[in-house]
């Protein structure tokens, strides 16, 4: 006789315990997704402000606001509540991720392509959160700032991707258009990446260092760099204009030309806040309000590519009826 061992207690971890008792529905993932989107959204526009409003060392430490104090003090003024503002931002970014990683996690089916990208979302907000602490122990370099804000639009890019695939089945996917038509809206998907990094070398280049003090740019000529951006700017312009007509010509999905006539609608928007502040000498709203831009053509652009190809519901597996036991009995069974 074989000895019976005890049965092993399974340990459940705590997204597996609030699973067995929370299903969400698939409005609320997508709601949890987009709060996700919103909120990095936001930090960059709030990220840029600091900038803007010369509070990018109102906290002079890190991860401490002062040597002395975790929080803002009396004696740094308006920058110092400011700086400290957009780092308590840091974590309204990571409670909405949270609620994503969750959602994604207690959904039925289960989806294990959500839940990996919510992890995502998680280590890109922890990481770019010392990316900042570096920026400001080395004084608001240029270069980790670039580093900070293309960090910050790696986050938007995660988040809005897994807002879109929130509203998506997991099934392979599916093409909705001729495959040189997609590989003309990764095209601009690509352009337009590097208009966003462009831009970062006009910023580190301008007069907006995001300190009162004598803080060093970039060694380049702010006219010749703001010209190079506006060449990658024309050049995503055309690309959208190319993927506007040319989906007419194929006949794609309605919701597909609806995004691609949306992304015109930011470009034209972005490009006149662009050319305004350049020649009015970069006013500090007008560069708030084209990082805002940014990030809405940011995600006008994965939204477009994305509608390209589709990924329908998995079909669940096709289950054996199960025999009438006469059934099973019978000669011609």
């Amino acid at each position: 006789m074989h000895k019976r061992t005890p049965t092993m207690v399974s340990v459940l971890t705590p997204l597996a315990f609030i699973a067995q008792r929370w299903t969400p529905s698939p409005r609320t993932v997508r709601r949890a997704a987009l709060s996700a989107v919103v909120m990095t959204v936001v930090i960059i526009v709030t990220g840029g402000a600091v900038r803007l409003t010369g509070s990018g060392l109102g906290c002079d430490t890190w991860p401490k606001c002062t040597d002395d104090s975790l929080f803002t003090t009396s004696e740094q003024g308006l920058h110092g509540a400011i700086e400290f503002g957009n780092r308590l931002l840091t974590y309204v970014v990571s409670a909405a991720v949270g609620w994503f990683i969750v959602a994604a996690r207690c959904a039925e089916p289960r989806r294990r392509r959500l839940s990996r990208l919510g992890w995502l979302q998680f280590w890109i907000v922890a990481l770019n959160a010392v990316i900042g602490g570096i920026t400001v122990r080395l004084e608001l370099n240029p270069w980790t700032v670039a580093v900070h804000f293309l960090a910050a639009n790696a986050l938007l890019t995660v988040t809005t991707v897994s807002w879109l695939r929130a509203g998506e089945g997991d099934g392979p996917a599916r093409p909705r258009v001729p495959g040189p038509v997609r590989k003309l809206g990764w095209t601009l998907v690509v352009v337009a990446g590097l208009l966003v990094a462009a831009g970062t070398t006009v910023t580190g280049s301008g007069k907006h260092a995001g300190d009162s003090s004598d803080v060093p740019r970039m060694p380049f000529d702010y006219t010749s760099v703001a010209q190079v951006h506006a060449l990658f700017a024309w050049a995503v312009c055309a690309l959208a204009l190319a993927v506007f007509f040319v989906l007419r010509v194929v006949d794609a999905p309605d919701d597909t030309r609806a995004r691609a006539r949306d992304l015109l609608l930011v470009l034209l928007a972005q490009g006149g806040i662009g050319y305004v502040q350049y020649f009015t000498g970069v006013p500090e709203v007008l560069v708030g309000l084209h990082m805002l831009g940014s990030s809405l053509m940011w995600i006008a652009v994965l939204r477009l590519a994305l509608s390209l190809r589709e990924r329908p519901a998995q079909a669940p597996a096709t289950a054996i009826p199960a025999q009438a036991p006469d059934a099973a009995l019978s000669p011609t069974a």
